[in-house]
């Protein structure tokens, strides 16, 4: 296990604690099982960078009646001396099986956030809906659709430009996984959640993710990500992109 650390740290120049987009599923590892993911940055020279990121990920699967599975993640990285990176992420969700056939399943969740970046000192948010398996095949993968609403609790860095927020948002979602090639798999989601009283004001996530398998527990991932924010607090732009490529280490 050291030597394939070593190789990780010797190969790459970025590893990061990304949390997996594909839609976690009943029955996969059943049990208890755990997930941790950690990565670090550095750059000397003519730029000089640091960059850290951790995550862990436990779960409880009980076969095909529920599953349940926390996340704590965190990122922090300076450049030239100044801090440009510092957020922190916590999510709890409970899946429930609502048929049969495990097509339709009923999910509550809670999260906590911070970002100091994008201005948000917490952002405090819970809430429930419905997830509907549209297809589940070998060679197509598998389709979800998601439907619910969640409420917001949002307090930004400077409360006299942006005061605190209190919204209730519809929660709707589409992913897709499929899986190839020894544990390798490619996933994508898109995310639209609006503000119920005002449509104009919601927010966007869309994200791809291939993660091939290198050897044993060790995967090479890329990914991507276009965020957008409609209506952000003073002084943040309204939509982030970002690139990665990093390896990825399951215990």
């Amino acid at each position: 296990m050291k030597k394939i650390i070593l190789i990780a740290i010797i190969t790459t120049q970025y590893l990061s604690a990304l949390v997996s987009i594909a839609p976690a599923e009943l029955g996969e590892r059943v049990g208890l099982s755990t997930k941790i993911e950690a990565g670090l940055e550095t750059k000397r020279g003519n730029t000089d960078r640091d960059n850290y990121s951790a995550s862990l990920r436990v779960a409880y699967d009980k076969s095909s009646s529920y599953l349940i599975w926390g996340e704590l993640s965190g990122e922090y990285g300076k450049s030239n001396g100044v801090e440009d990176t510092n957020k922190a992420f916590s999510h709890l969700r409970y899946i429930h099986s609502l048929t049969n056939d495990e097509s339709l399943r009923y999910e509550l969740f809670a999260q906590l956030e911070s970002d100091d970046f994008r201005q948000i000192n917490s952002r405090v948010l819970g809430g429930a809906g419905v997830r509907y398996r549209v297809f589940n095949s070998q060679d197509k993968g598998k389709g979800f659709i998601g439907l619910g609403g969640f409420y917001e609790g949002v307090i930004y860095s400077d409360s006299l430009l942006d005061p605190s927020e209190d919204n209730a948002r519809l929660n709707s979602y589409l992913a897709y996984t499929v899986g190839f090639a020894n544990k390798s798999t490619f996933s994508c989601t898109l995310y639209y959640q609006p503000k119920l009283t005002d449509f104009q004001d919601y927010v966007q996530s869309s994200q791809l993710e291939l993660t091939l398998n290198v050897f044993k527990e060790l995967y090479l991932k890329f990914s991507t990500s276009w965020n957008i924010d409609s209506n952000p607090p003073s002084g943040v732009k309204k939509s982030d992109f970002t690139q990665k490529t990093s390896f990825v280490f399951n215990f």
